[in-house]
């Protein structure tokens, strides 16, 4: 797991994610499922980085498109939500799948005042994240693994290798067939 680094956020950045909302609400989120390119084109105006092939689906939430890597072929499923206060990369192929949570920021609850925290989130290539997963701040899943349905992961996940719990840990190697 990376450093977690403490920031503020801007007012010209508040400015930015305040339009991006209302973009985001009337051009983005009642698009037809298979308005994949409009969304990119969206995203791409606000800053994000993606590949060719990248499917957002219109009810992922994405809390700052310039935070925002897609690599060939990713995928954002049904309702999730990129809190992407810090970076997010999304490897070639990966998939993260409905309802689950990718977050890059906390607080620092060791100070009265709380400070916000980040840390960047790394998915490699041909990464299943499943159904209602949680991917904490500074997180790198390796490439090929996949993390089981309603899990809670904390720490890296090696590539290649299955994740399940809260808190996830890696259960076995990922036996790939051709």
């Amino acid at each position: 797991m990376k450093k977690l680094s403490s920031m503020s956020i801007s007012s010209t950045n508040k400015l930015v994610r305040a339009i991006w909302s209302l973009v985001w609400l009337m051009l983005f989120r009642f698009t037809p499922r298979n308005f994949h390119v409009w969304r990119v084109f969206l995203l791409r105006v606000f800053g994000a980085k993606l590949g060719r092939r990248v499917h957002v689906y219109p009810s992922a939430r994405i809390w700052a498109p310039w935070n925002l890597e897609m690599h060939d072929d990713a995928c954002l499923s049904e309702f999730v939500d990129c809190y992407n206060v810090d970076r997010i990369t999304v490897g070639e192929g990966s998939t993260i799948s409905q309802y689950s949570f990718l977050c890059t920021a906390s607080h620092d609850y060791s100070y009265k005042s709380m400070p916000l925290v980040t840390a960047p989130i790394e998915i490699g290539r041909n990464v299943w994240v499943t159904s209602d997963v949680f991917v904490a701040p500074g997180v790198t899943l390796g490439d090929y693994c996949v993390v089981t349905a309603r899990s809670s992961v904390f720490r890296d996940i090696p590539a290649s290798y299955i994740a399940s719990g809260n808190p996830a840990v890696p259960l076995k190697v990922r036996n790939l067939l051709s």
